[in-house]
């Protein structure tokens, strides 16, 4: 390249002198007002020599790269300029960043900066892609971007046609006033950037013809592959971050989202239509959140509007099946004979000693609330919330394509991802170990012996994490062992210990989900590191799948030790099984298990919901910025009358949060999609609590992401990537967990085989009797009888729950032929419940095409509509240049045979091509 003509930073602009009032307003500009600001990277820089406030003469300047040779500073040139002696560390990252951004200059990008004027401080990199650097890399990205050819999205049948208009008739009030819905049925036909074809685009202004985020996205892939030979050949501005040579890097918001005045621009409109409480009954404004944020942002916000619309029709069901079990309360037999005081059971002692006989009818009121939870409705709640999770992956798979089709996302090929700088950095340390032994190596790139130690520390780790969670259960189990034993002493305490143990221990497991939950996000990310993955890509999957796992076996131990385990291993009375000395395994309520794992379920689902939602997401990000604005505040060097009176933009963008990924959200909502399906059958208020809490976080979400964050760089992505898979195996294990919680915990299958096999009169009367067993106290173990025995009448046998055989049996306290048989109908109600749900799923799944029929109709008919477009577009340019060319040869047959050569000439003036191209806009 001619060294004359490569851009360099010579032009000085001194904001002493007098500044137009245009300029002044700029706050998305150069100080020129004409160009684009695209991207901004930020750098903090400190001298020694030089006391704060005494710079040098020209303090406010501004260092602008537009490839001219502008006007000298003040007279006397650079060497007036006294910067003062700089540390070597710093002499060194000063250095690289000369050399990073003469790299991007060289690349075509403009930059604009200020003075480093003062003892320490922060500067920003201004960046400008002019239109000849759009146009060369939208071509390299292959970007797709709409043809001057527009066409009417085909309707369906007049039925649905008419539904359809009806449906958007009634719904009117719910969308929300943004331009992108107005026009729903024509589109443009879009076709990859090329600078060759620029005839078939409608280009009437080159600053606008790409979007912001376009802009910022193709500086970003400039900025990713750049790279600086004195930083160790180090590859891209994420490299640079990371050995702290600059401190961030981010493209600029639209404007503020609070200005007075009637401007708007995309950021406002998103805040006003979008991302306030106030309008939380409104649709989302998908097309712009997917133009403002990109698409891998706009495929989240769309997912989590599915996803808790869905939750509309299964709460709904939720809330009837409750009602049904409330509106049947009265009339469940079994409750009425736990209830009933004239024909009382006498219980065998809870613990050892203290405890005294006690009558089945005192727990009359667990007995009734089982009921609401523990019904035949919840089964056939079960069987529907299976299918509804189907229903929902289905649903989302087309409302992924048909957003592909219109956002033009189908067929765009994987982007090439860039190494990370970690292992940029791993490779360079194991090439200069190989080079220090003269061992000759070709491979710069690390094998699976390399990683070995990492995936190693992995393994262990995960394990001994997992370990960690299954103790503090069984802490929490002894807990509750001891503590009921401990408050059964006392007479006064003795009658709500159940209520206070249970209680106490769902506050306690609540807590240790919170605090484990953000211990194993964070080394989950440190394992992940550890492993050093090549790409983001993969970083991002493996550091996934670790904290998912983590996570998933946090939040759901305790419950599942509840739903399957609490009560199975208890022993019976003469031989109880024991913790440890004298502290007995705990028992399930006598209306069964059920009722406790409802109130863990709902506890430790609102609990989560409610402080992750107010603490975590709200509280902390707003501290965090107040503690980095006194941060800034008290620092000498970084404040700026002039700029705290009128901030720029790119300031007040570096004072937000940065934005680190989409995954705590994702996290967020699956592990509710877990609460919502897992256990649904002994919580079906669960889908009512989560629809309640995703009215909130979809507006919660994005006021973080208009106001509080930093604007994140536009990424295209055809799908949800990993989490779809998450979602789809925790849907397929939802319909096992809820098979084994109606089979073993609810009494749902022991009452049906009373009810068919045992009853005399094929009713559930004399259920609660069948599912009592006999002991007789007088084999009770010395020193275990109860002191002191308040009990109204002498005992000679005491009932306990399960199925064996009585004290003048053969065979006596051995397993009845009842336990037998209910064990059986337990095992062939999980196969049978099994296999006709996956039936129904994949049935559903099937009947559900992945693709909506209009839409494939729509892309084989926009392929046709691109060939008739591009052969007529060819055809008026082939008329354009043989005109002249027959004017000047008579219009002989030689003319006509040379006019395709002077298609090349044509090119090279793609400015005039483009002009007359647009006379043909209404194809």
């Amino acid at each position: 390249m001619d060294p004359e003509n490569l851009p360099v930073i010579n032009n000085y602009l001194d904001a002493n002198e007098p500044v137009s009032s245009e300029a002044c307003l700029s706050r998305m500009h150069f100080h020129d007002n004409q160009r684009k600001v695209d991207y901004v990277l930020t750098y903090h820089y400190r001298k020694r020599g030089v006391q704060p406030g005494l710079g040098s003469p020209g303090q406010s300047l501004a260092i602008v790269s537009n490839g001219e040779t502008g006007k000298e500073p003040h007279a006397g040139g650079h060497g007036d300029i006294e910067l003062g002696p700089l540390d070597a560390l710093e002499e060194e990252r000063k250095e690289q960043r000369e050399e990073f951004e003469h790299n991007l200059m060289e690349a075509g990008l403009e930059l604009e900066k200020d003075l480093e004027s003062k003892s320490q401080g922060s500067i920003f990199v201004r960046i400008h892609a002019p239109w000849q650097v759009l146009a060369r890399e939208a071509e390299f990205l292959k970007i797709k971007v709409p043809t001057k050819k527009m066409y009417e999205i085909k309707s369906e049948g007049s039925i649905a046609k008419k539904f359809n208009e009806l449906l958007q008739t009634l719904s009117s009030p719910l969308k929300p006033r943004v331009p992108e819905h107005s026009n729903n049925k024509m589109k443009n036909l879009s076709y990859p950037f090329s600078r060759e074809k620029m005839y078939l685009y409608n280009i009437q202004d080159k600053d606008t013809f790409f979007d912001n985020a376009t802009r910022s996205r193709i500086v970003h892939e400039i900025l990713k592959r750049t790279a600086c030979s004195r930083a160790n050949n180090t590859m891209g501005i994420n490299s640079l971050i990371a050995n702290n040579i600059y401190e961030a890097a981010y493209p600029l918001h639209d404007g503020e989202y609070d200005s007075p005045g009637d401007d708007t621009n995309d950021r406002k409109l998103l805040y006003r239509e979008w991302a306030r409480y106030g309008v939380f009954y409104k649709f989302q404004p998908i097309d712009l959140i997917r133009k403002y944020f990109g698409e891998k942002i706009g495929l989240y916000f769309a997912w989590l509007g599915l996803y808790t619309s869905f939750l509309i029709p299964s709460s709904v069901i939720g809330v009837i099946v409750f009602l049904y079990g409330c509106a049947t309360i009265e009339e469940d037999i079994p409750s009425k004979e736990m209830c009933d005081q004239q024909n009382a059971f006498t219980m065998c002692p809870l613990c050892d000693k203290s405890c005294d006989y006690w009558n089945l009818s005192s727990a009359c009121g667990t007995a009734k609330a089982s009921h609401l939870f523990d019904n035949p409705a919840t089964v056939f709640f079960s069987i529907f919330m299976a299918l509804w999770a189907t229903m929902f992956l289905e649903n989302w798979k087309r409302l992924q394509m048909r957003l592909g089709y219109f956002w033009d996302l189908t067929g765009i090929e994987e982007e090439e991802e860039h190494s990370r700088p970690e292992y940029e950095t791993k490779v360079r340390e194991k090439m200069l170990e190989k080079k220090e032994r003269n061992k000759e190596s070709d491979k710069d790139k690390l094998t699976w012996k390399d990683r070995f130690p990492g995936y190693l520390v992995n393994f262990a780790s995960i394990l001994f994490m997992i370990a960690l969670t299954f103790s503090i259960v069984f802490g929490v189990i002894v807990y509750r062992i001891t503590t009921a034993a401990a408050l059964s002493l006392n007479k006064s305490t003795r009658s709500n210990v159940r209520v206070t143990v249970t209680a106490t221990a769902v506050i306690i497991n609540l807590v240790v989900i919170l605090v484990l939950d953000e211990i194993y996000g964070a080394v989950a990310e440190w394992l992940t590191k550890i492993e050093v993955p090549k790409t983001e890509q993969t970083f991002e999957e493996r550091l996934i799948l670790k904290a998912f796992l983590l996570k998933f076996v946090n939040a759901y131990s305790p419950i599942f030790y509840v739903a399957f385990f609490k009560g199975r291993f208890v022993g019976r009375p003469g031989s109880y099984v024991y913790v440890f000395d004298g502290y007995r395994m705990e028992e399930c309520a006598p209306g069964g298990c059920l009722m406790e794992l409802c109130i863990q379920l709902s506890i430790i689902m609102l609990g989560k919901q409610l402080i992750q939602n107010n603490i975590f997401e709200i509280g902390v990000p707003k501290l965090k910025k107040l503690f980095r604005k006194l941060k800034d505040e008290t620092e000498p060097g970084e404040t700026d009358s002039t700029h705290s009176k009128h901030p720029e933009q790119w300031d007040l963008d570096y004072s937000l949060e940065p934005y680190t990924g989409l995954t705590p959200e994702y996290m967020e909502m699956i592990i509710q999609f877990g609460f919502v399906t897992l256990f649904v059958a002994s919580f079906p208020l669960a889908p009512v609590f989560a629809l309640l809490n995703n009215i909130i976080e979809v507006r919660l979400d994005a006021k973080k992401f208009v106001t509080e964050l930093r604007r994140p760089d536009a990424v295209r992505t055809k799908d949800i990537g990993i989490w779809f898979d998450i979602l789809s195996g925790i849907g397929k294990f939802s319909v096992i967990s809820n098979a084994f919680v109606i089979a073993i915990t609810s009494d749902f299958i022991p009452r049906l085989v009373y009810q068919y096999g045992y009853s005399h009169n094929g009713t559930l009367h004399g259920f609660v009797n069948h599912t009592l067993s006999f002991f007789n106290v007088s084999q009770l173990k010395e020193g275990t009888q109860p002191e002191n025995s308040q009990f109204d009448q002498e005992v000679q046998f005491c009932r306990f729950k399960d199925y064996r055989e009585p004290p003048w049996a053969p065979n006596p306290y051995e397993f009845s032929k009842q336990y037998w048989a209910i064990l059986s109908a337990r095992l062939a109600f999980v196969i049978i419940f099994q296999n006709l749900v996956m039936f129904l799923s994949v049935l559903v799944d099937w009947m559900i095409p992945d693709i909506p029929t209009d839409i494939s109709d729509q892309i084989k008919k926009e392929k046709g509509l691109l060939v008739d477009f591009f052969l007529k577009e060819e055809h008026e340019k082939l008329k354009l240049t043989d005109e002249p060319a027959q004017r000047s040869l008579g219009g002989g047959r030689r003319s006509t045979s040379r006019a395709p050569s002077s298609a090349p000439s044509g090119r090279s003036q793609p400015g005039s091509i483009a002009s007359s191209g647009s006379q043909h806009t209404n194809v």
